[in-house]
C-alpha cells in the first residue's frame, strides 16, 4: 500500500501545507524518500468542524456496530502484512519480533472493545424507578448511562508505534466509547502512522460509519497539536511521552474557555525495592533477571526500572557482581530517534557526573549501526540518593540506579523521597513482608501497578490491569491507559429523569431489549422491570 503523506480528514486527503519533513531512520542516521505535509491552521479547522458534525451521529450508532468498526480494523492492520513491520522497524530500529509482539497487543486490545461493546453492560446503566405515592415527597423515575464525550485529540507515542498510536490505547476506546477521534501523528514514525490511518479509514468505510468519526494530521513542530487541545471541539486528549510534553497539554487545556481532560501518562522510574532475605536466597539469579528488564528494547518503556533499592546485607555483593556482569555483556540497542539517543547520554551521564556516583558496569558489547544505547548502571549510597533530588528522576534509556542502604531504616527513608510512580515492585520473600510494614505502605502509596517479586516491564492487556498511577506519572492516578476500564476517559454520566419509556435510551428501557446487567432499585440484574 502506497505511503500518501497528506493528511486525512474524514474520508479525503489534504496537503496544503508546503512544509514537510520525512521518516528518519535511526540505525542508519538516514531518511526515507517519502515526504509528509504538515497540517496548516486551516486543515486543523476543517478537520474539527466534521468531528463535531460526526459527533452527534456517532454516538447514536449501536454499539454492535461500533464493534464491527473495531474488528475492522483489525482485520485491514493485519492485511498490511510485513510492509507494516517492515516500515515500522526502518522507522523506529526496534526489531521485527518486538514490532509482531506490539501489532498483536494491539489487536487484542480492540477486540477486547469489541468484545466489551457487545456484552453491553460496561454503561453502568443505574435505574430508580418511581414512587409517586412517597410521603412527603413522590420520588420521581431517575435512569442514569455512560455517554460519550465527544472528539477526542490523541497524540501517537514515539516508543510505540502501535500499541501508543493511531489505533492505540488512547484510539481504540475512545472510538469505543462513541466519541470521533482526531489523531496527531508522531513524527518519529509518520510511515506506519500514515499505513494504519488507511487502515482505520477503510475499516470506517466498509462498517458505515459517519464521515469525520476519524482524522489524522501531521506535524513535526507544536504547532497543529497545541491548535487541536485549544479547539472549542475538542472534549478529551490522549497522551504519553515527556512530564514537560504533558504538563504543556494539561495547561493549554486548563487555559480554554471550557476546560477539558488531558489524559497524559509522562514517565515514571518504576522503583524496585529487595527486602534482606529475598537479596540472600535470589542475589545471583535477581541480577540477571533485572538486567533484562533494564536493557529490553534498549529502556525504551514507561515502566522502565530506573532505581533499585537494596541493603548492605547478605547476598549483595553477589548481586551487584551478576548485575554488573550481565550489563557488561548485554548488547546495545538502536534507540528510536538521534534526539532521544543524546538525551539519553545526556541525562546519564549527568546522574554519573553526580557526587558520589559510582559507574557500576557500561556494556562492552556495541552493536553495528547509528544511534546505539549502552545499557548501564550507577551505584550511590542512601544517604547520597536522600540528599540529591537529581538522582530521583527519569533517565529515558536502559539506565538503572542502584542505590544502596546501610539498612531498611534508611531504605524507608530513601524511597520516601519518590513521588507518583506507574510501578513499584517490592521484591521479598513471603513471611518477611510482615516485618516492614511502612515500607510496603509508601510503595503502595505511590504506585499505579504494586508488583511483588517481578519486574515492571510487560504489561498486560486485560480488564485488571491498572497502567496509570499518582501525579506524575499521569495527571489523573484513577484512570487507566490499559485494559478495557480505559474506556471511562471518555465517557460521562447522563441521568434521564421522568423520561417515556419509548424515548429512553436501549439500555435504560424496561424491557432491557440489550439484556445487560443493570442496577435497578439497588439490584444487579438483566431481567426486565
Amino acid at each position: 500500500m502506497a505511503i500518501q503523506g497528506k493528511n486525512y480528514i474524514g474520508y479525503s486527503l489534504s496537503a496544503q501545507n508546503q512544509r514537510i519533513f520525512q521518516s528518519y531512520v535511526p540505525i542508519t542516521d538516514s531518511f526515507l524518500p517519502e515526504k509528509f505535509h504538515a497540517a496548516t491552521l486551516q486543515e486543523v479547522e476543517k478537520t474539527m468542524e466534521l468531528a463535531e458534525k460526526a459527533s452527534g451521529e456517532y454516538a447514536l450508532v449501536p454499539a454492535s456496530k461500533r464493534a464491527d468498526f473495531l474488528i475492522a480494523i483489525t482485520e485491514e492492520i493485519l492485511a498490511l502484512g510485513d510492509e507494516l513491520l517492515e516500515r515500522a522497524t526502518l522507522e523506529t530500529g526496534l526489531p521485527i519480533a518486538r514490532l509482531q509482539g506490539e501489532r498483536a497487543r494491539t489487536i487484542n486490545q480492540l477486540t477486547q472493545f469489541a468484545d466489551l461493546l457487545r456484552e453491553g453492560s460496561w454503561v453502568d446503566a443505574t435505574i430508580d424507578t418511581a414512587l409517586p405515592d412517597r410521603t412527603p415527597v413522590p420520588k420521581p423515575d431517575i435512569r442514569k448511562m455512560l455517554v460519550p464525550i465527544g472528539p477526542v485529540i490523541v497524540f501517537g507515542s514515539s516508543n510505540f508505534p502501535f500499541a501508543y498510536s493511531v489505533a492505540g490505547v488512547d484510539s481504540g476506546p475512545a472510538l469505543a466509547a462513541g466519541n470521533p477521534l482526531i489523531v496527531k501523528a508522531h513524527a518519529a514514525h509518520p510511515g506506519v502512522s500514515d499505513l494504519t490511518a488507511q487502515a482505520v479509514v477503510k475499516a470506517a468505510q466498509r462498517t458505515g460509519m459517519p464521515e469525520g468519526v476519524f482524522s489524522m494530521l501531521y506535524d513535526d513542530g507544536f504547532e497543529v497539536g497545541t491548535a487541536l487541545v485549544k479547539h472549542p471541539a475538542a472534549k478529551a486528549v490522549g497522551f504519553t511521552g515527556s512530564f514537560k510534553g504533558g504538563m504543556a497539554l494539561y495547561k493549554l487545556a486548563q487555559e480554554r474557555e471550557e476546560p477539558i481532560s488531558v489524559f497524559a501518562e509522562m514517565g515514571s522510574v518504576n522503583p524496585i525495592v529487595i527486602l534482606p532475605e529475598y537479596l540472600k536466597s535470589h542475589a545471583a539469579e535477581f541480577g540477571k533477571t533485572l538486567a533484562g528488564s533494564v536493557s529490553l528494547g534498549a529502556g525504551q518503556f514507561c515502566t522502565n526500572p530506573g532505581l533499585v533499592f537494596v541493603t548492605e546485607t547478605e547476598g549483595l555483593d553477589l548481586f551487584e557482581a551478576s548485575y554488573q556482569t550481565e550489563i557488561l555483556n548485554t548488547a546495545s540497542s538502536t534507540m528510536l530517534t538521534a534526539g532521544i539517543c543524546k538525551n539519553y547520554y545526556k541525562l546519564r551521564d549527568h546522574a554519573f557526573a553526580q557526587d558520589n556516583v559510582t559507574q557500576l558496569a557500561v556494556s562492552e558489547n556495541i552493536s553495528a549501526g547509528e544511534n546505539q544505547a549502552q545499557p548501564s548502571i550507577g551505584r550511590v549510597s542512601g544517604k547520597d540518593f536522600i540528599a540529591n533530588p537529581k538522582l530521583h528522576e527519569e533517565v529515558f534509556g536502559p539506565f538503572s540506579l542502584l542505590i544502596v542502604c546501610k539498612d531498611t531504616a534508611e531504605l524507608l527513608e530513601a524511597v520516601s523521597q519518590l513521588k507518583g510512580q506507574l510501578t513499584s515492585s517490592l521484591m521479598a520473600v513471603e513471611n518477611e513482608v510482615g516485618s516492614y510494614p511502612a515500607i510496603v505502605q509508601h510503595l503502595g502509596k505511590i504506585s499505579g501497578r504494586f508488583i511483588m517479586n517481578g519486574v515492571p516491564t510487560g504489561v498486560e492487556v486485560c480488564p485488571s490491569m491498572h497502567h496509570g498511577g499518582p501525579f506524575p506519572a499521569t495527571a489523573d492516578a484513577r484512570f487507566t491507559s490499559v485494559g478495557r476500564h480505559s474506556i471511562l476517559r471518555f465517557v460521562r454520566p447522563r441521568a434521564y429523569q421522568g423520561w417515556p419509556d419509548s424515548l429512553l435510551p436501549d439500555a435504560l428501557k424496561n424491557a432491557n431489549p440489550l439484556n445487560i446487567l443493570r442496577l435497578v432499585n439497588n439490584e444487579t440484574t438483566a431481567r426486565p422491570i
